[in-house]
C-alpha cells in the first residue's frame, strides 16, 4: 500500500508525528542536515555568481539512498523539517538531493508536536521557502569564504 512519506529532521520527532497521522503516513527521519559543502576545498564557484557546490554528508548516503527509494513509492512527499531558515534549507536539500518533483512535494511546518499541529500543518502545506533558503545559504558562503581566507 502507498503511504505519503514524511521527513523530518528527528528521529524522535518521527516516532509521535507518526502515531498522530496514522496508517496513511510513513514518517522517517533525515537525522538533520545531508548535505554540505565539501570539506577538503572551499567549494563554491565564484566565477558563477558564488555558487556553492554541495555533497551529500558523509554517513549519510545509505539514508539519503534509502529516504530517496522510499519518495519513489510514496504517494506524495511532505518535508517537515524545523520552522527556520536551517529547516527551510534541509527541506530543500532534501527536495534536491533525493530529486523530487514539486507536483508531488510539499512543504509542512509545525510550532510543537501536538496532534493538533500536526494535522493543522498537513491541511495547510506550502511550497519550500526560496528566500530562506537563499538567507541560509548566504551564510554559508560568507562562513565558507571567510573562515578559509582565516
Amino acid at each position: 500500500m502507498e503511504k505519503h512519506l514524511v521527513i523530518v529532521e528527528s528521529p524522535a520527532k518521527a516516532k509521535t508525528i507518526e502515531k498522530f497521522l496514522g496508517k496513511e503516513y510513513l514518517v522517517k527521519s533525515s537525522f538533520g542536515h545531508i548535505r554540505d559543502l565539501a570539506k577538503k576545498n572551499i567549494s563554491i564557484n565564484i566565477q558563477q555568481n558564488y555558487l556553492p557546490l554541495y555533497e551529500i554528508s558523509e554517513g549519510k548516503e545509505e539514508m539519503v539512498s534509502d529516504l530517496q527509494n522510499l519518495a519513489l513509492s510514496a504517494k506524495s512527499v511532505l518535508l517537515a523539517s524545523d520552522e527556520d531558515r536551517e529547516g527551510e534549507a534541509i527541506a530543500w536539500h532534501l527536495f534536491e538531493a533525493l530529486n523530487l518533483k514539486e507536483s508531488f512535494t510539499k512543504r509542512i511546518v509545525f510550532n510543537e508536536i501536538t496532534k493538533t499541529a500536526i494535522l493543522k500543518a498537513v491541511d495547510n502545506p506550502r511550497s519550500i521557502n526560496r528566500n530562506l533558503v537563499d538567507a541560509q545559504q548566504a551564510r554559508r558562503v560568507l562562513d565558507r569564504l571567510v573562515g578559509f581566507e582565516l
